[in-house]
């Protein structure tokens, strides 16, 4: 059985559904913790609730633990809660996977198991996946990102404007711990200003206009000027590297040549969007903005890029990444100035 959205998960606690055992696996830690809070809160009495709720590693449980844990009864209450984090420990401890893969075949019926596995384990426990609700939660795409800055702002007492979310997502990125780290200094802002987008610019040092996606925008649009100079102001940002910037410039390429091959098929207006934007859908890749907008950008884009313009810039990409990762290249800003001029280069010649 195909593991469960985040979303399929809501609905099913909102009816009162509770599952004997849910394993929740996946990139995205906070949307996690959200969902542990969200199975505690439906699955326990609030007033019996710390004698009814055990939080434990599953790095220091051997098998007779866990039995005895997942089958102590509950007290003056329906059920219990066991949350077990650091699950991808059952790699090197197969006795205590072993042991509780046998709780599954008959699991306690006043018990509900909640199974964490850490972010840095991508791949899943297909067992846990076939025996349990299991979960995975994927890193959320920039639109759902912004939705969810302007949720989190709103349980905080903070007002933000959409535009000021989307610069904070354009920004940080859609990682939501370090959104998180930054809501938490516009909650200290009086609750009676709204967050406008020149708020964030100065709690997060990145101007409207200057940040990944304008950048690679800018190349993509034939902006090579504009390109070169954004890249001092980009390379000076946290977190910033070369690397990243070149990674996402090429996840845009391939999306690109996706397009130009619907393109080259017939496909246009309404119809070319609507395909690339199903595409996206069907594969999920990372790296982008709302798959909607990119779907209207590489629609615009895509008359001016043939494919082999399309080729050609990823083999430059491919080679400016290899240069960046060299341990004798120190200059980041000298190999990307030098991936944008090529790029426009060959699209003079493509003129």
């Amino acid at each position: 059985m195909p593991a469960h959205t985040v979303d399929a998960l809501s609905r099913s606690l909102k009816k009162g559904e509770i599952a004997p055992v849910y394993y929740l696996f996946g990139p995205e830690d906070v949307l996690k913790d959200d969902a542990v809070r969200g199975i505690i809160e439906h699955a326990t009495d609030p007033a019996m609730r710390d004698f009814n709720l055990d939080q434990r590693s599953a790095v220091q449980l051997d098998p007779e633990e866990i039995h005895a844990l997942c089958n102590t009864l509950p007290m003056m209450a329906e059920r219990r809660v066991i949350l077990l984090r650091d699950i991808e420990a059952w790699k090197r401890k197969t006795k205590a996977r072993n042991g509780f893969l046998r709780y599954l075949e008959n699991p306690s019926p006043e018990s509900v198991v909640i199974l964490v596995q850490g972010s840095g384990e991508e791949g899943e426990d297909r067992d846990l996946v076939r025996a349990t609700y299991a979960v995975r939660f994927n890193a959320l795409s920039p639109e759902r990102a912004v939705k969810w800055v302007l949720r989190e702002a709103g349980k905080l007492g903070a007002t933000i404007e959409p535009a000021a979310a989307e610069h904070l997502v354009r920004s940080v990125g859609a990682d939501l711990g370090a959104l998180s780290s930054e809501l938490a200094k516009v909650a200290s802002l009086p609750s009676d200003v709204p967050i406008t987008a020149a708020t964030v610019e100065e709690l997060v040092g990145i101007q409207h206009g200057e940040t990944l996606w304008d950048w690679r925008s800018a190349v993509l649009d034939d902006e090579s000027g504009r390109a070169v100079s954004l890249l001092p102001a980009i390379l000076a940002q946290p977190g910033m590297s070369g690397v990243k910037m070149v990674t996402h410039l090429g996840s845009a390429l391939i999306g690109l040549g996706v397009a130009r091959s619907l393109y080259d098929k017939g496909v246009r207006g309404r119809n070319l969007e609507d395909s690339i934007f199903r595409t996206l859908l069907q594969n999920r890749p990372g790296n982008l903005l709302g798959y909607k907008a990119e779907a209207a950008h590489w629609s615009r884009l895509c008359a001016r890029w043939p494919a082999g313009r399309v080729r050609s810039a990823l083999r430059a990409v491919l080679e400016a990444d290899q240069a960046l990762k060299s341990t004798t290249i120190s200059d980041e800003r000298g190999v990307l100035t030098d991936l944008v001029l090529r790029i426009g280069l060959r699209s003079a010649e493509a003129a």
